[in-house]
C-alpha cells in the first residue's frame, strides 16, 4: 500500500461490553490522523513471537516510510530472530489517550534505494546513520493486515478500523 492511498475505515471487532454494538454514532478517525502519529512518532512498540510461543516486545526507534513501519535491529536481537522464525508482528505508539495498533507480518527490506532512504531519514530524524540493511543490521517493514485506532476521550465513537490486502 502505498503512503497516498487511504484505505476504507470500518468498526473493530470487539466484544460487546465494550460499547461498540450499542453506541449510537461512529466517528471514524481519519487515516491522515493515524499516519500523521506514525511519521511524527519516536518510540514504536514491537510485539514478536518467541520460538516457544511467548511474546517478546521492545521499543525501537522507526519511520513511517512507503506507507509502512520500518526499523533496524541487531541481527542477533531477539526481534530478528523471532521475524525470521514467524514473521507475526504487532506495532503500537505509546500513547493509550490517541491509540495507533497495526497488526501484520515483518518483511525484510532489502532494495538498496530504499535502504538509502530509510538511513537518510534516520538521520534526519533521530540525528544517526544506522548503516542499517545487511545482515548485521537487517530492516523490516511491517505489511500491514489491520490497523486500530481511537481516542481513548471519546471511545467508542471514535473506535476504527481498517483492513488490508
Amino acid at each position: 500500500m502505498s503512503s497516498e492511498t487511504s484505505p476504507t475505515p470500518g468498526r473493530p471487532i470487539m466484544p460487546e461490553s465494550y460499547g461498540l454494538a450499542a453506541a449510537e454514532k461512529f466517528e471514524p478517525i481519519s487515516w491522515d490522523w493515524v499516519t500523521d502519529r506514525l511519521k511524527t512518532a519516536r518510540n514504536y512498540w514491537i510485539a514478536t513471537v518467541r520460538k516457544n510461543g511467548r511474546p517478546h516486545v521492545s521499543p525501537v526507534w522507526g519511520l513511517w516510510l512507503d506507507g509502512r513501519v520500518m526499523f533496524a535491529t541487531d541481527g542477533n536481537s531477539a526481534k530478528a530472530r523471532n521475524a525470521a522464525r514467524n514473521p507475526a508482528c504487532s506495532i503500537h505508539l505509546e500513547s493509550g489517550d490517541e491509540v495507533v495498533i497495526l497488526d501484520g507480518v515483518l518483511e525484510r527490506v532489502t532494495d538498496e534505494s530504499v535502504l538509502e532512504r530509510l538511513n537518510s531519514a534516520y538521520n534526519e530524524k533521530y540525528s544517526i546513520n544506522p548503516g542499517a540493511g545487511g545482515d548485521s543490521a537487517p530492516v523490516y517493514a511491517l505489511k500491514i493486515d489491520i490497523a486500530l485506532a481511537w481516542l481513548e476521550t471519546d471511545f467508542p465513537a471514535t473506535a476504527t478500523r481498517w483492513r488490508f490486502d
